[in-house]
C-alpha cells in the first residue's frame, strides 16, 4: 500500500476505524473530508463513550459501540487507535481476512504536509515535543505539537499546511502499524522496560516498535539518537539517516554533551552552539539530556541562535512532569503525574536534594521497586501508597521507611501538610498507570494540584 497514492483515491471508499477516543474520532473526521466513508467501532459500553458517540452524531459519522461485527470488515482498510492491541481479536481477524490495517499516524501521514519532527522513547517525548514547538515558534516558524500530546495527527493535518512543523510525539503504540510513515527528523531519547504487558511480555519487542521510527529514513533525513542507551548503541541502528548522538558522558563529535556547566554541540568535531545549564529553567540531569536532543532537533531549522538561546531561557517545561503547583507553608509540591513508570521516578527522585515525601501508586504495571530503592532509601522521608497497587507499594517499601497507605489524592495532601516542614518537598511520582482512580494522567494530575490549593487557601 503506497501511502500518499493510496489515500489521494479514497474517495467513495468504506474505511473502518478501531476505536472511538480522540484519535479515531479525529481520523474518521479525516476521512470524511477527503471523501472516503469512515464507520467506527468501539467495544466500549454505550454509557461510557456517550460523550464520543455525540461527537461522532453532531459529523454525521457512522458507528457502532459495545461490539465490533462483520461489518468493520467491509473496508478497503481499516484504521487502529493506539489503545488497540496488535494482538486484539479484531486486529487478527482483519489480518486473516487480508485487509490492510494501519495506524492513525501512518493515515495521517499519507495526508501531511510541511516538516515532520517524530520524537519517540520510554520517558520524556512529551517534554521534548514541546520544547520543540517552542523553539520553532520562538525563532518565528509555523510549529505544531501533536501525535501523543495536544492534537491528534489527523487533526493537526486537518490544519495544517506546507510551512507547518509537526512536532510529533510518537509512543510505540502509535508506531505500531506503521508502514510509510518517514519523518525528516526523528529522535528516540532511551529505551527502558515499559508497556511490556502489549509486547507479550518480550523487551525485543517493543524496542522493534520503536525502532519503526526510523526504518523508512533516508540519507537525506536526520536521527537522534541518546549515546548513553545500550539499546541505541550504532550498530544496532540500520538506517540510511544521518545520526547525531547526545550524551551526559561524552561529547560527540556528531552531536551534543556536557562539559564545564556547559552543553556543546558539535558537527564534525566544531563547536557550533553553546548553552549554560545553570539558564534552563528545568530541573535534573535528564532534562539537560532532552534539552539537548530538542535542539538537535531543530538546529538545522534554525537560521538566528540568539533567537534560540532565548527559546532555551524561558521554557518551563510542560504540565505534569516535575510541576512545581506551589509552596505552601515553605513545603513545595510537584506534580509528576507523567511518571506511569519507575524509570520516571527514578529521573524525577534524581532531580532533589530537599527531602521528600513521595507519592506512589496506581494500577501497576508489572512495577520492578528495585530500580528506585536506593534512591527512596536515601531521599525519601514517607511514602503516600495509593490505588491499585497501594498494598504491593506498602509490602516493597514499609521496611524500608515509612510508608502509609491512603485512599485519596486529597487525603495524601491533607496528611502531607501536617507532617512536611518547610524546606522539603511533597511529589506526587506514582510509577503507575492512573485507570484505577482518574480518567488519565492529567485527571490524577489537576486533582493533585486542585487538593494542594484547598490547603493553602
Amino acid at each position: 500500500m503506497q501511502t500518499r497514492e493510496f489515500f489521494s483515491k479514497i474517495g467513495g471508499k468504506r474505511i473502518s476505524v478501531i476505536g472511538a477516543e480522540r484519535s479515531g474520532i479525529a481520523a474518521a473526521q479525516l476521512i470524511r473530508i477527503k471523501g472516503g466513508l469512515p464507520f467506527v467501532s468501539d467495544k466500549g459500553s454505550a454509557e461510557k463513550l456517550l460523550g464520543k458517540t455525540t461527537i461522532l452524531k453532531s459529523l454525521e459519522i457512522d458507528y457502532e459501540v459495545g461490539v465490533h461485527s462483520e461489518r468493520v470488515f467491509d473496508a478497503e482498510f481499516i484504521v487502529v487507535s493506539p489503545g488497540v492491541p496488535s494482538n486484539s481479536a479484531v486486529v487478527k481477524r482483519a489480518v486473516e481476512l487480508k485487509i490492510p490495517v494501519i495506524s492513525e499516524v501512518e493515515f495521517a501521514y499519507g495526508f501531511a504536509e510541511g516538516k515532520i519532527i517524530s520524537i519517540t522513547g520510554t520517558n520524556g517525548k512529551t517534554t521534548v515535543a514541546s520544547l520543540i514547538e517552542h523553539l520553532l515558534f520562538v525563532c518565528g516558524l509555523h510549529p505544531i505539537a501533536a501525535g501523543n500530546i495536544g492534537y491528534t495527527f489527523s487533526q493537526a493535518v486537518m490544519t495544517g499546511n506546507s510551512d507547518i512543523f509537526y512536532a510529533l510525539e510518537t509512543s510505540s503504540f502509535q508506531l505500531d502499524h506503521t508502514i510509510n510513515f518517514k519523518p525528516a527528523v526523528a529522535a528516540i531519547l532511551n529505551i527502558t522496560p515499559d508497556h511490556l504487558n502489549r509486547y507479550q511480555d518480550t523487551m525485543q519487542l517493543y524496542v522493534e516498535s520503536k525502532y519503526k521510527i526510523f526504518k523508512n529514513m533516508t540519507e537525506a533525513d536526520l536521527l537522534i539518537v541518546n549515546a548513553d542507551d545500550s539499546y541505541l548503541a550504532q550498530e544496532k541502528l540500520h538506517t540510511y539517516a544521518r545520526i547525531l548522538f547526545f550524551s551526559l558522558k561524552a561529547i560527540p563529535d556528531n552531536g551534543a554533551g556536557v562539559a564545564d556547566g556547559k552543553m556543546i554541540f558539535k558537527e564534525n568535531g566544531e563547536t557550533i552552539f553553546e548553552f549554560a545549564i545553570n539558564q534552563l529553567l528545568l530541573k535534573g540531569k535528564h532534562n539537560v539530556a532532552n534539552v539537548m536532543a530538542a535542539v538537535l532537533c531543530v538546529l538545522p531549522f534554525i537560521k538566528d541562535q540568539t533567537l534560540l538561546a532565548a527559546g532555551l531561557r524561558t521554557f518551563a517545561g510542560v504540565e505534569h512532569r516535575i510541576e512545581l503547583v506551589k509552596q505552601v507553608n515553605g513545603v513545595k509540591y510537584y506534580n509528576d503525574s507523567k511518571a506511569t513508570n519507575v524509570d520516571s521516578v527514578y529521573v524525577a527522585l534524581e532531580s532533589f536534594e530537599e527531602p521528600l515525601y513521595l507519592i506512589l501508586g496506581g494500577q501497576d504495571k508489572g512495577n520492578d521497586y528495585s530500580v528506585i530503592e536506593n534512591l527512596v532509601v536515601r531521599k525519601v522521608n514517607k511514602i503516600y501508597a495509593i490505588g491499585d497497587s497501594a498494598e504491593k507499594v506498602f509490602k516493597y517499601f514499609h521496611q524500608l521507611v515509612k510508608t502509609e497507605i491512603k485512599p485519596s489524592i486529597e487525603e495524601v495532601v491533607i496528611a502531607a501538610n501536617n507532617e512536611a516542614r518547610a524546606g522539603e518537598v511533597v511529589l506526587l511520582s506514582p510509577a503507575c498507570a492512573s485507570f484505577d482512580m482518574f480518567e488519565n494522567f492529567e485527571h490524577r494530575g489537576r486533582m493533585f494540584k486542585e487538593a494542594v490549593e484547598k490547603i493553602s487557601g
